[in-house]
């Protein structure tokens, strides 16, 4: 890529459609503009910040760790730091993800189909999964969920 190629990033989009299904796309960031984050910076690549309230978190998902069928508890920006983990939505998706990944939790208000509701998320390996998450405040707009 040049300076002058636009940039984008892929991510994981966990989503709920119209009858409260989850789903996983496969998404990108986009709209990057070229600008000094600081003044008299060099110049690179910079998204449109989201502004407002955020909570980050850092959690160390122990190896062997599964959980059962259940939502974000908000809008969330999900990065592993080191190991991996998995995410299975209600679709029957599977995805792994590990260092470098991102994966957006958007699947709030789910609707409970053959004993599952939102997705499972469990340690890939024999290592522990450390996660960097960012939940979202009222205010900040998640990325819009794709097309159904």
């Amino acid at each position: 890529m040049t300076s002058q190629e636009q940039p984008g990033i892929p991510f994981w989009h966990v989503w709920t459609d119209n009858s409260g299904i989850t789903h996983q796309t496969r998404q990108m960031l986009q709209d990057f503009k070229m600008q000094e984050i600081t003044s008299g910076n060099t110049p690179q690549w910079l998204s449109a910040p989201c502004s407002g309230d955020a909570t980050v978190l850092f959690s160390v998902l122990p190896a062997g760790w599964s959980s059962p069928w259940h939502e974000n508890p908000a809008p969330q920006w999900v990065m592993p730091i080191s190991g991996a983990w998995a995410v299975e939505t209600m679709d029957g998706q599977r995805v792994e993800m590990g260092v470098g990944d991102l994966s957006f939790g958007g699947d709030q208000n789910t609707m409970a189909q053959d004993g599952k509701r939102g997705h499972l998320s469990w340690v890939v390996g024999d290592e522990p999964c450390r996660l960097m998450i960012v939940q979202l405040g009222a205010a900040m707009s998640p990325p819009p969920r794709p097309e159904q």
